[in-house]
C-alpha cells in the first residue's frame, strides 16, 4: 500500500459548481451513493488519510489530503463519466488555508447558488459521517467540519442571511400565510403536481397545518403518489370545475402551453385566491375580471424572491465576521497541533538535562533536598516550555522556521520524529 501521511501531504478542495459548469457538465461529474462509497474505498486503498466527498445538483467536491491535487482529481474522474480535460475547463483547486476558507464559504451558504441556502451543511455532515464510517477522517478534518457547522449555526441564529422566500413554491405559501386569515380552515386545491407543485405541496403542509388540501393532475397516478405520502385527497381532472367551486385557494402549477384555468371555469361568487406558478401562464388574465377573484402570477412571486436575495446580501459582512472568528480559532488550534510534538520533545529533553543535573548535585551536596529541587526544576521547565509555546503560537507564518530552530538548538530531531510518527 502506498501510505500517504498528512505530514507529507497538503489539504485540498477540488471540484466544480454552477458558477462555471453548466447542468450537462455537472451531470457528468455527479456522484450517487455507490460512486461516493467507491471513491472512499479507492482512497483508502491508496493510503489517503482523510477524505470528504459531496455531490448535489449544483456542485461536486472532494476535500482531502494528498501529495498532489491530481490524486483527488483522478479519483473523481475515474468514478464518473467526465474526463480530466472537461474537469480542468471548469474546475477549482484550493490548497491548505485556501481550502479551509473555501469549505467555510460553502458550508455557510455564501457560495450557494441561492445565497444563504443552508441545505449544503447537511450534505457536508452526511459526507463526514460516511467518511468516518470508512475510517477516512482525522483530527484535522473532524475539527474543520465541526468549526464549519458551528459557523453555519451562528450565521443562521445571529443574522438574517437565510430569511425570506427564495423559491417560488415557498414564496407562494408565504403569500398565502400573509394574506389569508385562518388558513388552516380553508379549502386548498393544488392543480398540477410537477416539481413546483410537489414543493408547494410540501411547503403548504409544513407551514399552514391545513388538512383540507386536494390534488388534481391530468395524470392521476402522479397526484396519488404525492397524496399517499401526505395522506391528501385526490380528484379526477374531470372534477376540476366542481372542485374550484368548493375551494378558497387555488394553486395552479401545470406545465401546459396554454391556459388551463379560464373565466368560464369559475362559477362561484365566494372569495377565491388563485396563484399561478406556471410558465407560460396557465391561468387566463380575464379571470381577474371577476370581483371575487384575486389572481397572483408567477412574476409577482418571483419579484418577492429577488427582493429576498437582495436583502440577504446586506448580511454577508456580518456572516463573514462570524466565519473569520471561528476560522481564527481553527487556525490557532491547527498551529498548536503542529508544534505540540516539538514542545513535548523539548520538555522531554529538558527533563533529561534536569535528571542528570540532579544526579550530579545529589552526589556533590550533603543533605541534598530532593523534594525542593524537584519542585523548583519542574516549575522552571514548565515556564521555559510555556514561553516557547507562546512564541510558536504567535509566530504566524514563521512557525515552521521557529520549530526548526528549536529542534536544532536542543537537538530534538530524533525525539520529534518519534513523537510525530
Amino acid at each position: 500500500m502506498n501510505n500517504l501521511n498528512s505530514l507529507h501531504s497538503s489539504f485540498y478542495a477540488i471540484g466544480l459548481s454552477y458558477k462555471k459548469a453548466d447542468a450537462e457538465i455537472r451531470g457528468k461529474f455527479s456522484l450517487d451513493e455507490t460512486a461516493k462509497e467507491t471513491i472512499l474505498a479507492k482512497a483508502k486503498e491508496q493510503g489517503i488519510e482523510a477524505l470528504l466527498v459531496t455531490s448535489t445538483c449544483n456542485r461536486t467536491e472532494i476535500y482531502g489530503f494528498a501529495p498532489h491535487p491530481y490524486v483527488l482529481i483522478k479519483l473523481l474522474c475515474d468514478n464518473t463519466i467526465g474526463n480530466v480535460e472537461e474537469f480542468e475547463k471548469v474546475a477549482y483547486v484550493y490548497k491548505n488555508k485556501e481550502a479551509v476558507s473555501f469549505m467555510f464559504q460553502v458550508g455557510t451558504g455564501l457560495d450557494s447558488q441561492i445565497l444563504g441556502d443552508f441545505e449544503i451543511i447537511s450534505q457536508l455532515k452526511a459526507a463526514f459521517k460516511r467518511s468516518k464510517k470508512q475510517g477516512l477522517t482525522n483530527p484535522f478534518l473532524e475539527r474543520l467540519i465541526n468549526s464549519v457547522i458551528q459557523a453555519s449555526k451562528r450565521i443562521k441564529n445571529e443574522t438574517e442571511l437565510s430569511s425570506g422566500a427564495t423559491s417560488v413554491s415557498f414564496a407562494s405559501v408565504q403569500y398565502i400565510l400573509n394574506n389569508v386569515e385562518n388558513v388552516s380552515n380553508k379549502n386548498i386545491l393544488l392543480f398540477g403536481t410537477g416539481k413546483i407543485g410537489r414543493n408547494t405541496c410540501e411547503n403548504l403542509i409544513k407551514h399552514t397545518k391545513n388538512p383540507h388540501i386536494t390534488l388534481i393532475n391530468r395524470t392521476k397516478d402522479k397526484a396519488e403518489k404525492i397524496a399517499g405520502k401526505f395522506n391528501l385527497l385526490v380528484k379526477d381532472y374531470a372534477d376540476l370545475q366542481a372542485e374550484i367551486r368548493n375551494t378558497d385557494i387555488l394553486i395552479v402549477a401545470t406545465g401546459a402551453q396554454r391556459p388551463t384555468v379560464s373565466k368560464e371555469l369559475i362559477y362561484s361568487d365566494k372569495k377565491l385566491l388563485i396563484l399561478d406558478l406556471s410558465i407560460p401562464k396557465n391561468v387566463s388574465d380575464d379571470v381577474s375580471e371577476k370581483k371575487n377573484v384575486e389572481l397572483i402570477h408567477l412574476d409577482y412571486l418571483s419579484k418577492l424572491t429577488d427582493d429576498t436575495l437582495e436583502r440577504r446580501k446586506a448580511f454577508i459582512p456580518q456572516a463573514e465576521i462570524i466565519i473569520e472568528e471561528i476560522k481564527k480559532g481553527f487556525n490557532t488550534w491547527q498551529e498548536t497541533r503542529k508544534f505540540a510534538p516539538t514542545i513535548s520533545a523539548l520538555k522531554k529533553k529538558l527533563k533529561t538535562i534536569k535528571d542528570a543535573e540532579l544526579d550530579y548535585q545529589r552526589k556533590k551536596i550533603e543533605n541534598f533536598d530532593e523534594y525542593q529541587a524537584e519542585i523548583i526544576t519542574s516549575r522552571v521547565i514548565q515556564k521555559i516550555t510555556t514561553h516557547f509555546a507562546n512564541h510558536l503560537r504567535s509566530a504566524n507564518g514563521s512557525t515552521n522556521e521557529a520549530i526548526d530552530l528549536i529542534e536544532k538548538v536542543f537537538r530534538l530531531e530524533e525525539e520529534t520524529f518519534t513523537e510525530k510518527e
